[in-house]
């Protein structure tokens, strides 16, 4: 039997081989663009909290240290590109005066579309909370 013979039989092993092996790679490219979008967006609203509690921090009213909190939030959001379906901004302001603290609190559901071919649910939460010392020194009636 010569070598040519032997190869014969071994002819479109590699179709076999790539035919099985596809799904399975694609799949885990899959998962690690969905491990990728969790990463960045709890990583977006983490962020987003903590620029949403400086931004009440700095204000001199509790309205508008509210107003601040949420407005602040949103366009971090918005800036990072996560598209939150549903967001919700909880100020806390029970000990907001000089040399307190605020705290907020961000939630976030977004869309998980994009990976569904991994069967994940459709939207995930994300949620993150910052605490911001307030200024003991700042101006203002406070």
């Amino acid at each position: 039997m010569t070598h040519r013979q032997r190869g014969q039989g071994q002819r479109g092993s590699v179709a076999v081989e790539m035919a099985v092996l596809a799904p399975a790679l694609v799949f885990l490219l899959l998962l690690v663009v969905f491990a990728g979008r969790i990463s960045q967006a709890d990583g977006d609203v983490r962020r987003a909290a903590s620029a949403a509690a400086r931004a009440a921090s700095l204000r001199q009213d509790l309205l508008d240290a509210v107003a601040a909190a949420r407005q602040s939030a949103a366009a971090n959001l918005s800036a990072s590109g996560v598209g939150c379906s549903r967001l919700d901004t909880e100020v806390d302001t029970s000990r907001f005066l000089a040399g307190g603290t605020v705290a907020v609190t961000v939630r976030c559901t977004a869309s998980m579309a994009d990976v569904s071919l991994l069967g994940v649910p459709g939207h995930r939460t994300f949620t993150a909370r910052s605490v911001e010392v307030i200024d003991r020194y700042r101006g203002g009636a406070q």
